[in-house]
């Protein structure tokens, strides 16, 4: 993970000195004016259900949210924050925050009152009820300019087609996990998008959704633009090919690679053979440099692969292997 610069952490104390039963993540970027009323809402919603804490990661907000923050923390003790000296992104503050987390179940939401706290412990509820792994929030009806509904739900559509996820809305703020599931999540780039497909992959396959409330912005501005609506499709193809081919990249290297050099290798053969036996001549004749460039093409492949898969095994002895339960082991 990369090594992220964080200027402040507030101390935090929880009034029971326990550890929270459930854990409230929210990223945000220049949200001063709404995080009060954020907490005030979420206190109502969850007080006297679950013990609970609010972790916010600030990603490098230029106007008061940390002091807000801080203030918050003053008053509450349930309140963590985590101050990033620049803006890394929305993944890297989530999985910031999960580390920060200590409940055993996680939620997360957006801090611009879009998503409603209300929701938060229906989420939870439904997580439990069900014991999913994950349950990501449905914005049945939104309430975003056109410039940002249209995108949005034609990337949940091409996302849930590639995958065979069927989920409605992959990118919803609002989503609750089971401790283990997030432990085990490695966010980075735009990678927050993709997280129950990145839960999937990695064998937690009870996921679900449940429609939740949705608000019009009340302060600032959106932080959605195109830039964002790319990245997150470059970010797709990226996850589908490392999850494919990342223990065996021979495979596809090796492949291409054979592709390449069994057709140059065609046809240079060709072109020695009526050198040989027709005497043609062959100097600056297109078919033999193009022949020429696919054997190099093709061996330039191959050593792609073998580099790939010695770093594979290199590896292999420190992956992560999801582990469910053990019995009669002396780990257990």
């Amino acid at each position: 993970m990369e090594n992220i610069r964080v200027t402040e952490k507030p101390e935090f104390k929880t009034n029971s000195g326990t550890s929270p039963y459930a854990s409230v993540v929210v990223p945000l970027l220049n949200e001063s004016e709404s995080l009060a009323e954020l907490y005030s809402q979420l206190e109502e919603a969850l007080n006297g259900r679950y013990s609970w804490e609010i972790v916010f990661v600030d990603d490098g907000s230029t106007d008061n949210s940390w002091e807000v923050i801080q203030q918050l923390q003053a008053q509450h003790g349930n309140v963590k924050g985590v101050r990033f000296r620049r803006n890394y992104g929305k993944s890297t503050a989530l999985q910031h925050g999960f580390q920060e987390s200590e409940g055993k179940v996680v939620v997360t939401m957006d801090a611009d009152l879009q998503d409603d706290p209300f929701e938060v412990p229906g989420l939870i509820d439904m997580l439990i009820e069900k014991d999913l792994d994950l349950l990501s929030g449905w914005k049945k009806k939104r309430y975003d300019p056109l410039s940002k509904t249209i995108p949005s739900r034609f990337f949940n559509f091409i996302t849930s087609k590639v995958t065979k996820i069927k989920l409605h809305d992959f990118n919803c703020g609002l989503k609750a996990y089971k401790r283990e599931v997030v432990e085990r999540l490695d966010l980075y780039g735009e990678m927050h998008r993709y997280i129950p497909l990145l839960a999937y992959w990695d064998g937690f396959r009870k996921i679900d959704e449940k429609p939740v409330q949705h608000h019009p912005r009340k302060y600032g501005d959106s932080k959605f633009g195109l830039s964002r609506f790319i990245n997150g499709f470059l970010d797709l193809l990226t996850l589908i090919f490392v999850n494919f081919y990342q223990q065996k990249p021979m495979h596809f290297f090796g492949t291409a690679g054979s592709a390449f050099l069994v057709v140059g290798g065609g046809i240079t053969l060709y072109l020695a053979f009526m050198r040989i036996f027709f005497d043609q001549y062959l100097a600056g004749r297109p078919l033999l440099l193009f022949g020429i460039l696919l054997l190099l093409v093709g061996l330039q492949f191959f050593m792609i692969g073998l580099f790939g898969e010695m770093v594979y095994r290199y590896r292999r002895d420190n992956h992560s292997v999801n582990v469910r339960e053990k019995t009669g082991t002396k780990y257990e």
